[in-house]
C-alpha cells in the first residue's frame, strides 16, 4: 500500500527538479500520509523522509521565485493606479 507508492520515487530524487510546485506539495502531502500511518518500514520511512525534505525546499524555492515577480500596485492619493512596486522592498 504506502511502501508501494513511495518506493516508486527515483532513488536519485532527480525528477523533484521538474515537478511543479502542485505536483511537489502532492508528493509532499502523500509522504506525510504514508509517515503518519506509521505502516512504513524503517528504512523507506528514512528514505521518503528525506525526499520529503528535498520536497519541502523545492516548494519553498518555487514561492519565493513566485513572490519575486508578485508586484504591488501603487496608487495616487486620489486612488488611481499610477505604478507598481516590489511587495515585499528589501
Amino acid at each position: 500500500m504506502a511502501i508501494e507508492s513511495t518506493q516508486s520515487a527515483p532513488a536519485d530524487d532527480s525528477d523533484i527538479k521538474r515537478m511543479s510546485f502542485e505536483e511537489a506539495l502532492a508528493a509532499l502531502e502523500k509522504i506525510v500520509s504514508d509517515l503518519e500511518h506509521g505502516d512504513v518500514a524503517l528504512d523507506v520511512s528514512i528514505r521518503i523522509y528525506e525526499r520529503g525534505e528535498k520536497l519541502k525546499n523545492h516548494c519553498e524555492r518555487l514561492l519565493s521565485s513566485a513572490e519575486d515577480k508578485v508586484e504591488k500596485i501603487k496608487l495616487s492619493r486620489a486612488g488611481k493606479p499610477v505604478g507598481t512596486e516590489p511587495l515585499d522592498p528589501a
